[in-house]
């Protein structure tokens, strides 16, 4: 493969810090956006731009000159209220628009997008989306196909189920919120967690990056330009069946507590296409439920 001049935008979140890493030992020139200012580390040159403004993204792509660009800057929420929509907007369509046009007129590298399973796929014949976090996805999913077909920008995106693993910190999260207070000997307040959900372990979602970007010159782009493709496990399994495998692991003095909390209304269950991905692109996941979350309790437990 060609060595690749890579650009991660998101690249301090929960994702984006396992990219990276796996990009620069792949022996990539890996670049990285952020708001706040970081030092460049661990072969990792890091740039402070807001990709909300578009002076700003076209500059930094003028700059960089990126071949491939990995856009994971996102606001991620699940709330249903009015509070969550122009965030969202400003942050998760607005920064894809700004990332797009700027890359139309800076070299027009391939885009690759992280797209959510929250996001009804194109050929769902109820497409409204349950969130403002995946209107706004599925918007930028939308523009993502509009600039490839109209503007002959190469792009691509990834509808990621359900992630977890080690280094999550959102502690707003199923996983880190019911791990976190069981290890201190809480018990979390949850809802019914009836909800069927397509969990992936996060190294299994840096293999479909990485593979993607190592496979871009056999597959890319007559087979994939304005493409989607699902990254998750292919298997639906309950929220409350993963809250008691963690209990169990953990085994502490605390236990959930079902049916405290009110269920967020208009909730999808999404099953990942997997089949399909791995007739793309050669990725299917390879990490179990049970190692996986054995795997974070245990990155939980040291930390």
């Amino acid at each position: 493969m060609s060595v690749y001049r890579v650009l991660v935008t998101g690249g301090s979140g929960f994702i984006g810090s396992h990219l990276c890493r796996r990009l620069v030992d792949s022996g990539l020139e890996v670049h990285v956006v952020s708001r706040t200012q970081r030092n460049a580390a661990d072969g990792i040159r890091w740039w402070t731009t807001d990709l909300t403004e578009y002076e700003a993204t076209q500059h930094l792509l003028r700059t960089i000159r990126p071949e491939l660009v990995f856009h994971l800057a996102s606001f991620v929420t699940g709330s249903r209220d009015l509070g969550a929509v122009l965030p969202t907007f400003r942050n998760n369509l607005l920064t894809t628009v700004n990332l797009l046009t700027a890359a139309c007129e800076v070299g027009r590298p391939l885009v690759v997008l992280a797209g959510s399973a929250e996001e009804p796929p194109p050929h769902d014949s109820d497409p409204v989306p349950a969130s403002p976090y995946a209107a706004a996805k599925i918007a930028a999913s939308t523009y993502a196909r509009t600039f490839s077909a109209r503007f002959g920008l190469p792009t691509f995106t990834f509808r990621i189920s359900m992630v977890y693993g080690p280094g999550q910190q959102d502690g707003t999260k199923l996983v880190p919120y019911v791990t976190q207070s069981l290890l201190r000997g809480e018990s979390p307040a949850l809802g019914s967690c009836g909800r069927e959900v397509d969990w992936i372990y996060v190294d299994d979602v840096i293999d479909a990056f990485v593979m993607f970007a190592h496979s871009t010159e056999t597959t890319y782009p007559s087979k994939t330009v304005g493409e989607s493709l699902d990254v998750g496990s292919g298997h639906l399994v309950s929220v409350r069946t993963v809250v008691e495998q963690i209990a169990q692991m953990i085994d502490g003095p605390a236990a959930p507590r079902f049916g405290v909390l009110c269920d967020r209304p208009f909730e999808r269950t999404l099953l990942a296409d997997v089949a399909r991905t791995r007739a793309a692109i050669g990725w299917e996941p390879r990490t179990s439920l049970e190692n996986g979350l054995m795997k974070t309790v245990e990155w939980y437990r040291q930390g």
